[in-house]
């Protein structure tokens, strides 16, 4: 079997390679961009399947298929929430969401060598899918959490929320007037359930409100330091990767 990886994040690129040699499955072709992507295609045999990531460094990857007629069968990976993906149940052979499970990916490989491998692959309408992802219609982010407190569910309205943050293994919520709340989720999930002019994950621990920032300072290593109105249990620093992105999303 000829598999292929599209992933523009070397390091989960090298990381998916590495699951996928535990399974049996080797990968020794790894491309990284869309541009990279179409040059080889044109230049080599097509795989039996590819590990497609949605988001490349210089495209969506469906731009791939816009120049080459693929004739691979395809398991995406990607970031995006299961409401975007809804087309892929019926178009794809299966889709991973990032952070990619072991367990999870074993199931997709084993579906794909049942119903596919060494048949013909299915035909995606790949104009379907990518119209769907960028252009959601009526596309709902989250409004409001519901949390245990004791034997009760409260609900916390979503303007109520300070920040999400991650400890000893939790996601947790503080309200603006210093609560914390454990959630039963993971802040990857929350990333694509809140609205991004509102929210934005400044760190691999922290999603802040916009309206909560009461002053930024300049921290060290070319990081920024976040105070918020009421949060105050640990320091809220702005990744170095992230201090970019942080400042346009601010304007």
């Amino acid at each position: 079997m000829n598999v292929i990886i599209i992933e523009d994040e070397k390091p989960s690129a090298r990381r998916l390679q590495r699951i996928l040699k535990n399974l049996n499955v080797h990968t020794d072709i790894m491309l990284h961009s869309v541009e990279e992507a179409v040059a080889w295609f044109e230049q080599h045999e097509h795989p039996d399947l590819i590990f497609l990531d949605i988001q490349l460094s210089d495209g969506l990857s469906f731009e791939i298929f816009e120049q080459v007629e693929i004739k691979s069968s395809i398991i995406f990976t990607t970031a995006y929430d299961e409401y975007a993906l809804k087309a892929f149940k019926l178009n794809s052979i299966d889709y991973l969401l990032k952070p990619i499970d072991e367990e999870e990916l074993a199931i997709a490989v084993s579906k794909y060598k049942d119903r596919v491998y060494p048949n013909q692959p299915v035909t995606l309408d790949f104009n379907d899918i990518k119209n769907l992802l960028i252009n959601p219609l009526d596309r709902a982010y989250k409004k409001r959490f519901s949390v245990k407190v004791g034997q009760h569910l409260k609900l916390i309205n979503i303007d109520d929320i300070e920040c999400f943050y991650s400890q000893n293994k939790g996601t947790y919520l503080c309200t603006t007037d210093g609560r914390n709340y454990l959630l039963d989720t993971t802040l990857e999930h929350l990333e694509n359930e809140l609205e991004p002019a509102l929210f934005f994950r400044v760190s691999r621990k922290f999603i802040v409100n916009i309206n909560a920032i009461k002053d930024m300072i300049s921290y060290s290593n070319s990081r920024l330091q976040i105070k918020l109105n009421a949060y105050s249990e640990d320091l809220v620093i702005v990744a170095r990767e992230k201090v970019k992105d942080f400042k346009a999303w601010l304007e």
